[in-house]
């Protein structure tokens, strides 16, 4: 599953869609998605607004990069596991250290989650986006898991998985932008994302025997 590195050009543009979709999600904090304008998602990320247009179709669409890169980091966890890795296991860990909030970064990144979850409830476009974002994630998550389990591995099996361990992400981060729960402990994305993941696959063959070490989450 080798991937050629991306050129200087692809590095730019992804550091480009990034920037306009930090500066979305800070102004949709502040304004919310209906006082935001594709106009102001430019000026705040310091580009012309054709340049807006060249990389997005709307304002909420600007946010998906920021919504998708969590994601992107955990397949990259997942996959680093190797064929013959015991999925149900390889799975807990790489969800629990995507979300784990082990630096500034990546619980900023959480934060900025929450505040377009609750923004997206009441956005309809913008909840199209997270849909849309968790659907490519589940998809991209099939190859992945295809490659780890092996070629005997039953295809039907392999879907389920994927879509049981990107809900469990989903449901997780949804539950936790509705409290106040903090970004590591009790409560965190971390924790919420093994315990609905142990729940969801518990009836799996592929994936049933996970959770069998506890059920803490930590």
């Amino acid at each position: 599953m080798s991937t050629k590195p991306p050129s200087l050009t692809e590095r730019r543009k992804a550091a480009t869609q990034l920037d306009i979709a930090r500066a979305a999600a800070e102004l949709f904090t502040e304004r919310g998605p209906d006082g935001t304008t594709a106009e102001d998602i430019a000026q705040r990320a310091g580009v012309a607004l054709r340049t807006f247009y060249r990389y997005f179709r709307s304002k909420q669409d600007a946010v998906a990069p920021l919504l998708a890169g969590g994601a992107d980091r955990w397949r990259d966890q997942l996959a680093a596991a190797g064929p013959g890795a015991r999925l149900p296991e390889a799975l807990e860990r790489s969800i629990a250290a995507s979300l784990a909030a082990a630096d500034a970064e990546a619980a900023e990144g959480l934060l900025w989650t929450r505040g377009l979850l609750r923004a997206a409830a009441e956005d309809p476009a913008l909840r199209a986006v997270w849909y849309r974002v968790n659907q490519e994630s589940e998809e991209k998550l099939r190859e992945v898991l295809a490659g780890l389990a092996g070629p005997e591995a039953d295809p039907l099996e392999i879907r389920l998985a994927a879509a049981a361990a990107t809900d469990a992400i989903r449901i997780a981060l949804e539950a936790w932008a509705e409290s106040d729960a903090p970004v590591r402990g009790e409560g965190s994305p971390a924790a919420l994302a093994v315990r609905c993941l142990r729940e969801l696959m518990g009836g799996m063959r592929l994936l049933g025997d996970a959770g069998a070490g506890g059920r803490s989450g930590e």
